[in-house]
């Protein structure tokens, strides 16, 4: 069983910036950050495997960077030009099975933070 634990969340004005973290208690392969605005489907916004790759979702291309650094098991996302609209809970996933590409799906996560939240004001 992996814990794992979010931070970095907060209130900001639009096109401000924020840093998540999120620290795995043990190995990961795949991770990623999920968000959910209330009233809406939590989506997956970035993925990353072990090795580097990346996903991204298309509404925070060029925005958002998701970032691990597997000695410390923790995982990043820089979150930049924060619109009204990436207001929502953000939540860290990650699975330990070994996965050749990590995609932004829930199905494929095993292991859930309990979320940070970002809101961001116009």
């Amino acid at each position: 069983q992996v814990q794992l634990v979010e931070s970095g969340g907060g209130s900001v004005q639009a096109g401000g910036s924020l840093r998540l973290s999120c620290a795995a208690s043990g190995y990961t392969n795949c991770m990623a950050w999920f968000r959910q605005a209330p009233g809406k489907e939590r989506e997956g916004v970035a993925a990353i495997h072990r090795d580097g790759t990346t996903d991204y979702a298309d509404s925070v291309k060029g925005r958002f960077t998701i970032s691990r650094d597997n000695a410390k098991n923790t995982l990043y996302v820089q979150v930049n030009s924060l619109e009204p609209e990436d207001t929502a809970m953000y939540y860290c996933a990650a699975a330990a099975r070994y996965r050749v590409y990590c995609r932004r799906a829930k199905d494929e996560y095993n292991f859930w933070g309990q979320g940070t939240q970002i809101t961001v004001s116009s």
